[in-house]
């Protein structure tokens, strides 16, 4: 083989290695070409690049081909992904692909969420996508209200601060000082109280011990006299005295209603009417009595017949 003949071939392999290299950093192997490609539309892509790896259950079974805008004019703006994956795995149209980030430092990479039911997917079919948010967006996300309330209660507690900080002026500040010190007489003033308090109660210990005792013993009886009450037949008692009660009542009751002796002298009219009369002619008896005693008692010591009853005539009759 000539020289030019060697150098050509070795040219050409140089071409080849370099171009399977690049592929293969991209994640793309030139010598299987029969690889599946799908497609997948994101609103945001999270730092995805053509380089990332496609991961089912942590095992790696493709890469990113391409990242580009959405052709269709009604999905403007949104990104379309595609992607390719060996022809061994079998999955459906339902499955979905998600944008995930194993760490904060590390890039972006896809996860296929197989679904097996349904429709396989195919060549070229367009499958669902999903964006997993990353630890910092995740904390960021819920540290944004956290942070929004912050600033509100510090503002609150600039403005309170400020209302006080307008409240102690100097005269505020006096009495302030003021209070302080009528509050350390008032300490001192109760520490001699107490003082005082502890020599009284020094003084008369004694006597508080006697009234203790004393205490003692009234407690002692009245506990005896609880007793002689608890031993006693109170209920007995108690349950006589009702029935002495309920008697007297019906005897009460009697004697409203009329019934007995004692009722009817307490309700007959005809008793009291009659008992009236006979007051009233008794009354009339002792007043003819007193005027004419004649006509009532006659005294003879001899044995004289009594002379008839004649009614004294008075002068004013005699005249008429």
């Amino acid at each position: 083989m000539s020289r030019e003949l060697k150098t050509g071939i070795i040219a050409i392999l140089i071409i080849i290695v370099f171009i399977w290299g690049f592929n293969f950093l991209n994640g793309q192997n030139i010598f299987q070409p029969s690889k599946r490609q799908f497609l997948v539309e994101y609103n945001n892509v999270g730092g995805l690049t053509e380089a990332s790896s496609v991961f089912v259950n942590g095992l790696k079974v493709g890469g990113v081909d391409n990242i580009d805008f959405n052709p269709d004019p009604a999905k403007k703006g949104q990104m379309l992904v595609k992607f390719s994956l060996e022809n061994g795995f079998i999955f459906s149209k339902k499955s979905i692909v998600k944008i995930y980030s194993p760490n904060p430092l590390s890039g972006s990479n896809l996860v296929l969420i197989p679904n097996y039911e349904g429709e396989e997917a195919k060549d070229g079919d367009y499958l669902q996508g999903e964006v997993e948010e990353g630890l910092f967006s995740a904390i960021g996300a819920r540290l944004d209200p956290i942070q929004i309330k912050l600033e509100r209660v510090l503002e609150s507690a600039d403005l309170s601060f400020k209302k006080f900080n307008d409240l102690l002026d100097k005269k505020t500040t006096n009495s302030i000082q003021n209070s302080f010190e009528e509050i350390e007489l008032a300490i001192i003033d109760l520490r001699t109280t107490i003082t005082t308090v502890n020599s009284l109660v020094d003084s008369n210990s004694s006597n508080l011990k006697e009234t203790l005792k004393n205490t003692n013993q009234i407690t002692q009886n009245l506990s005896k006299v609880t007793d002689t009450l608890a031993n006693s037949n109170l209920g007995e008692i108690m349950r006589k005295a009702e029935n002495t009660l309920t008697s007297v009542n019906s005897i009460l009751d009697g004697i409203q209603n009329g019934k007995g002796t004692a009722g009817k002298l307490m309700n007959d009219d005809a008793l009291y009417t009659n008992l009236t009369e006979m007051s009233q002619e008794l009354e009339e008896l002792l007043r003819d009595m007193k005027l004419n005693p004649k006509r009532f008692v006659h005294f003879s010591l001899f044995g004289k017949k009594a002379t008839p009853y004649k009614p004294e005539v008075k002068e004013e009759e005699v005249k008429q």
